[in-house]
């Protein structure tokens, strides 16, 4: 079966595959808290962290254009900086993901208990959990075609309560909302903090090239996609954050879930229950994501042999089964062992692991001969540099233990890599796309 045969995911299934990794909870939450800290100056903040968010996905769109293998940012990173940097990466990037779609699996029991307070008691909260991990596994297992199926209408299915809130709140838009102390009023430390929230709501875009072999044409469809997911994220909750302000206006600040807010003084009980449901497909579909991306990473660290070549085997229907088991494994010890906030801050502070390796690659990467023609530019050189004073700035913000725990797997890492590499003969050619 060709890795990039016609059955391989194609450019709309890459850009709602994006989507679906990126809007997760936070959509329907987030207004509320942005609208306490920084008032009517949010829907600006919005912007801001789109522009630098921006710099950072092209980081990752750039380097997408030279190769067709998995990997993503721990591929990037090995070619730039060897084999002990990439496994570093790419260890970082699979603990990462592991740990975040742990986190998905207990939010979306979370989630559902708004609904039914009884999914969170003992032991039916431990049972659907790991039902709900094991369940998507037995998806993947089945191979990519049945994913990308569920995974498009998921995506549509979740993107279209928050569509329709949009389109009926303009109708019922007070712009007298918009009526709030100037900017000076507002905090430093607020608007700092609400700038790091919205960063942490466009996490996930750099998923996209990691399973890039399950692709159709990666390197000319992976860099649209983050393009077009990212401009399609940075609308929607613009507009959700605008909406939201002007049809509850001050009291959007009190509202811990203000979408569903929104439906009911829009349409009432079952508007509210439309928006929940739609917030538990929203989850669901995330959690969707991270089953179907999360073992990849496995598979370019198992090719490199930089752990066992095993892990990348697959079975009849070309899917990477020990991988996949392997990550759901590892996914429902790590649910089961902590709480959805506890496991999302961790999963947000490591994944700077990704991004300022791949910033630093692509100011490597454009000096290679064999790429030095397409990586061409002052842009090239600013737009990375950008991204890496923005990622610093961010790390800047959060505690030393934060980031002892967000990073201590590249610690965990160095004695790990060393031991595996005498195991293993070296690590086989990289595929390059010839210029």
């Amino acid at each position: 079966m060709s890795l990039t045969s016609r059955k391989g995911l194609g450019l709309l299934s890459i850009i709602l595959l994006g989507i679906n990794s990126m809007i997760g909870t936070s959509v329907f939450i987030l207004p509320g808290k942005m609208m306490s800290l920084v008032g009517t100056l949010s829907p600006f903040l919005y912007l801001l962290a789109t522009f630098l968010i921006t710099m950072i996905a092209l980081c990752f769109a750039k380097c997408a254009t030279l190769f067709n293998r998995n990997g993503a940012a721990y591929l990037y990173a090995k070619e730039a900086f060897g084999d002990f940097v990439g496994f570093e990466v790419g260890m970082m990037k699979w603990v990462v993901s592991i740990i975040a779609w742990a986190a998905l699996a207990v939010g979306f029991v979370t989630g559902l208990s708004a609904l039914f307070p009884s999914v969170m008691e003992e032991p039916l909260r431990t049972s659907l959990i790991i039902t709900l991990v094991s369940s998507l596994s037995l998806l993947n297992l089945v191979g990519v075609s049945s994913f990308k199926f569920l995974n498009n209408v998921i995506t549509i299915a979740k993107i279209i309560p928050l569509l329709l809130i949009i389109f009926l709140g303009a109708f019922y838009f007070e712009l007298e909302n918009f009526a709030s102390p100037s900017a000076h009023l507002v905090e430093p430390h607020a608007m700092k903090e609400a700038l790091i929230m919205v960063f942490y709501a466009f996490t996930g875009f750099e998923t996209l090239a990691v399973a890039a072999q399950e692709m159709e044409n990666p390197q000319k469809n992976i860099p649209i996609a983050i393009v077009i997911v990212i401009g399609f994220c940075s609308f929607l909750y613009f507009s959700l954050q605008v909406v939201a302000i002007g049809v509850l206006g001050p009291q959007l600040a009190n509202s811990v879930a203000p979408v569903s807010d929104i439906a009911y003084k829009l349409i009432g009980k079952g508007g509210q229950d439309f928006v929940n449901l739609g917030m538990l497909i929203s989850i669901g579909g995330i959690n969707l994501a991270a089953s179907f991306m999360s073992p990849r990473i496995a598979i370019a660290l198992a090719e490199d042999r930089l752990i066992p070549n095993f892990i990348a085997q697959k079975n009849r229907f070309g899917a990477p089964y020990i991988a996949i088991i392997v990550t759901s494994l590892l996914a429902c010890t790590v649910a089961l062992s902590g709480n959805f906030y506890q496991l999302a801050m961790l999963s947000v502070i490591a994944r700077f692991a990704q991004y300022i390796p791949t910033c630093l690659a692509l100011l490597v990467l454009r000096k290679r001969p064999e790429w030095s023609a397409s990586l061409k530019g002052v842009s090239n050189i600013v737009i990375p540099i950008t991204a890496l004073v923005f990622s610093f700035w961010l790390l800047w913000q959060v505690s030393y233990m934060q980031l002892i725990w967000g990073f201590g797997a590249l610690f965990i890492g160095i004695p790990l890599y060393h031991l595996l590499k005498a195991q293993q003969p070296a690590p086989v050619d990289t595929f390059l796309v010839e210029n």
